[in-house]
């Protein structure tokens, strides 16, 4: 399927056919990694923006990398000695950027929505690297990417998001992909982190951590997000983690293949025992090395690429 949106908001408003798109040229820009010379010209010409209102690693790192190997000029703004701590609004401060006429910018903000307040408002291609407690789409699409190299299609797998999913963006975006491409999703946590009528979103709802995974091909566990949380959810983190966290004992009990995932940072001893977390089943490694070529190919079909010549991937 063509790709024909000037922006990435979130999987919500993706097809199935638009997110196979987006896996599929990940995979033509993957090899690109491997090369003794990291970088392609897809992108030379077009100037992309990193608007980040909140912390970030991964993500951050992630796309500057990503805007790099494919040759873009990039301005990474550092919110905190800009303007806006003058008092600039978000659109103003977008606005001034674009009259620079740059190509994509990439926000991650607090407020649930600023993306696509944004994109309704300028003529630069926006996308999303997470917005409140709404989406993180690029997070999902790299998890989904990864989960299709390991399990080929994913129709018919079954996988688990544990955790706070009543705060996780991540959570979110994996529900909306996964069901898309026709996976069977249960979402598992104590009661106060499962937001009420979720089995809407088409999963199904479980606050048992091992009968939840005694089947399932692969766990996504999410960090408990303390700096969302306005009031104490559950009783301690040691309760949480004794319920929910996934340890070498727990594991001994579910079936051997089971891919265990999980977005980063892990807060260790909390979803994940370090066993876990390093252990054989774990491909958290591998979903970072896989978020260069989704963000790649992200940027490369909002911009305009609609399929990869020679020349894109050319050294």
């Amino acid at each position: 399927m063509a790709w024909d949106k000037k922006d990435l908001l979130g999987l919500e408003y993706l097809s199935a056919g638009e997110i196979l798109t987006v896996l599929d040229t990940a995979r033509s820009f993957s090899e690109v990694s491997t090369r003794s010379i990291k970088k392609v010209p897809a992108l030379r010409g077009k100037t992309v923006v990193n608007l980040f209102y909140e912390a970030s690693t991964r993500t951050r790192a992630s796309f500057e990398l990503a805007e790099k190997r494919l040759s873009a000029d990039i301005v990474n703004m550092n919110v905190a000695t800009s303007s806006v701590t003058k008092g600039e609004t978000l659109l103003d401060t977008v606005k001034n950027l674009c009259a620079y006429q740059i190509d994509v910018i990439v926000i991650r903000h607090a407020m649930s929505g600023a993306p696509m307040y944004l994109a309704r408002n300028v003529e630069s291609s926006i996308v999303n690297a997470g917005d409140g407690t709404h989406e993180h789409p690029t997070q999902a699409l790299l998890d989904m990417y990864t989960l299709r190299e390991k399990l080929g299609d994913l129709r018919g797998r079954k996988v688990a998001i544990v955790g706070d999913i009543a705060h996780s963006r991540v959570a979110r975006s994996n529900i909306w992909g996964l069901t898309k491409l026709g996976a069977r999703v249960t979402v598992v946590g104590p009661p106060t982190l499962i937001p009420r009528e979720i089995e809407q979103m088409g999963v199904e709802v479980s606050y048992d951590l091992e009968a939840a995974l005694k089947d399932a091909d692969a766990v996504n566990m999410l960090r408990i997000q303390r700096e969302r949380e306005k009031l104490s959810l559950f009783p301690s983190l040691r309760e949480y983690a004794k319920l929910f966290g996934l340890s070498k004992d727990k594991m001994a009990g579910l079936p051997a293949g089971i891919i265990v995932m999980h977005p980063g940072p892990i807060n260790r001893g909390v979803e994940l025992s370090a066993s876990v977390a390093d252990g054989p089943n774990s491909v958290i490694l591998e979903q970072v090395t896989n978020s260069l070529a989704v963000r790649m190919a992200v940027l490369f079909l909002v911009t305009g690429g609609t399929s990869l010549h020679p020349e894109h991937l050319s050294a």
